[in-house]
């Protein structure tokens, strides 16, 4: 039987306004099992990358319960979060959040230093191979284009070999040819490392490849 790697029971998040409680997301359960890929879509303002970040333990439900990776996030310190997030989680994100400073290699290998091991130049090398940018190596951010700097951020998400992989809007910024590639380059490396995909997406095409869609309306869940 497939373990469950995220566990969402009953979440509710609320923030308070100058002029009343707004509730972004109420009661929302369901679990994801290792190795399956989920679509969170629905419009903008749902409450889809809120969703996210909770899984992630990235921010705290209002109410309910997270259990990420068999852990319940709510017993857990920030720095036992971020613990959990260095060792066995990747993030792909939108603004592909690269350091301006760093080629694209030492980008890759970031999340080695982060975790305070030695840089591992090989494997980082063999990333940006298999994502066709081994040309592209010793470049910065700005000598490359938006494709190219997502490319990049996928590699530096599957540096640590992550259990799970959060994506939000990974194809929100490129052109359909490319962001084809990037779609295809997600589940490729998911297949190879068995790594779970939790991907937040107006992107239609990238949804339909996921094995589930759960649809965020409104702040409540649909499962589609």
């Amino acid at each position: 039987m497939q373990t469950s790697v995220i566990k969402a029971v009953s979440l509710s998040k609320t923030v308070s306004t100058k002029e009343e409680q707004l509730t972004i997301l109420e009661d929302i359960s369901f679990d994801v099992k290792e190795g399956e890929s989920i679509a969170i879509v629905g419009t903008s303002g749902a409450g889809k990358s809120t969703l996210m970040t909770l899984l992630a333990g990235l921010d705290v439900p209002s109410q309910g319960v997270v259990e990420l990776l068999g852990k319940d996030l709510a017993q857990l310190d920030d720095e036992q979060r971020a613990a959990i997030r260095a060792e066995s989680i990747g993030f792909v994100f939108q603004s592909f959040l690269l350091i301006p400073s760093l080629s694209a290699i030492d980008n890759v290998t970031l999340p080695c230093l982060l975790r305070g091991e030695k840089e591992d130049k090989a494997r980082a090398l063999g990333l940006l191979k298999s994502v066709g940018l081994e040309h592209r190596v010793e470049h910065s951010p700005a000598q490359l284009s938006g494709g190219e700097q997502q490319r990049v951020a996928i590699a530096r998400a599957f540096m640590i070999q992550p259990k799970i992989l959060f994506a939000d809007e990974p194809t929100g910024n490129l052109d359909e040819h490319t962001a084809e590639r990037v779609i295809e380059l997600l589940f490729e490396l998911n297949k190879q490392h068995g790594t779970t995909l939790v991907l937040v997406t107006h992107d239609m095409a990238l949804a339909d490849r996921c094995d589930r869609r759960l649809h965020i309306s409104a702040g409540h869940l649909e499962e589609a």
